[in-house]
């Protein structure tokens, strides 16, 4: 018997992360070699000729599991019936711009989306917010989309957590498919909190597989954190490729049950029952799935002194972030 039709919607579709995402979404790689799917593409009035141009090479590939292709600029016509919502275009931070009028600028954009996709989106759809700050962008469509539940709103940690696992496999010697149960806490910025005290190198304790606790401390943190900004110093622009691949993984990681025994990182509406943080953040977590984003957060992952410092700050600063966007969040 033949699966149903998911609809897929992606904003900033004509951008650099977009154009390393859509033909990998298109040949299956996210939702399952047997899923047929329709692509909902969402452009700035500014970005649609360029979107045209990658309509027709979506329809160049003839990809047998691409059966529908909807683009255009209006999100109310792109959401309708959508699924699963990556919300990737953001105003990216120019020269001389504060994060707060980063902030302001974005909310906006996302205010939109969100009240787009309650209004028209399957009720089900999970959501998941790419483009930066990502974490207070996720808040603001969340709050912005009443009918939609809060639980069903992601920010993406996965390439954070991709970094930390690729620089600990390199210390280790190891291949990287022996670094599990890392997770980054917090938010998707410089304060972000890779958690190497919890990780594990081939089933073992990170710490003890590597030995140096300094370097985790001062070098590999710090490295993890600054990871983006040194891409774009390298590059000349800003993380595409590895973007697009940790969208795909978190989509997988929220449709399919996780492995036994291990956890990911997202960006997830906190309740103020999980390790004492604030209610009401989008704050990154160590999960678990379920299948089907059904998703829980594991309990009685230890913090030291160390640690928890780190986290509290990146908590301080979503705090901060919040309160700048309140007006946004409150409908004011």
């Amino acid at each position: 018997m033949h699966k149903p039709l998911k609809r897929v919607a992606v904003t900033g579709a004509a951008g650099q992360i977009a154009y390393n995402l859509l033909f990998r979404i298109a040949s299956g790689e996210m939702l399952g070699l047997d899923q047929p799917l329709a692509l909902h593409l969402l452009e700035t009035p500014q970005g649609e000729a360029a979107l045209k141009g990658v309509v027709m090479e979506l329809d160049d590939c003839a990809f047998p599991l691409l059966k529908e292709v909807h683009a255009g600029t209006d999100p109310h016509q792109i959401f309708k019936g959508v699924d699963y919502a990556l919300l990737v275009g953001a105003k990216p931070r120019g020269s001389g711009m504060e994060r707060k009028d980063l902030l302001s600028e974005n909310g906006q954009i996302f205010v939109g989306q969100g009240k787009a996709l309650s209004d028209v989106a399957a009720p089900g759809v999970l959501v998941l917010v790419v483009g930066n700050p990502a974490n207070t962008n996720c808040l603001i469509a969340m709050h912005s989309a009443l009918k939609i539940p809060k639980e069903q709103f992601f920010s993406m940690m996965a390439l954070d957590e991709n970094r930390g696992k690729g620089l600990l496999a390199k210390k280790a010697k190891v291949d990287v498919t022996e670094v599990s149960n890392l997770v980054v806490w917090g938010n998707h910025s410089a304060t972000q909190v890779p958690d190497f005290h919890n990780a594990k190198i081939e089933g073992k304790p990170a710490l003890q597989q590597i030995g140096d606790r300094p370097w985790c401390e001062e070098v590999w943190i710090p490295e993890v954190q600054k990871r983006g900004a040194a891409v774009i110093a390298a590059r000349g622009k800003s993380s595409a490729a590895s973007a697009a691949h940790a969208a795909i993984q978190t989509m997988r990681s929220l449709l399919f049950p996780t492995p036994e025994g291990d956890f990911f990182s997202v960006g997830l509406h906190s309740t103020g029952n999980s390790y004492g943080i604030a209610e009401g953040l989008i704050f990154s977590f160590p999960c678990r799935s379920k299948g089907n984003g059904k998703i829980e957060i594991v309990k009685n992952v230890p913090w030291d002194p160390f640690l928890e410092g780190k986290i509290r700050l990146s908590e301080k600063e979503l705090l901060e972030e919040r309160a700048l966007v309140a007006g946004l969040i409150h409908g004011r």
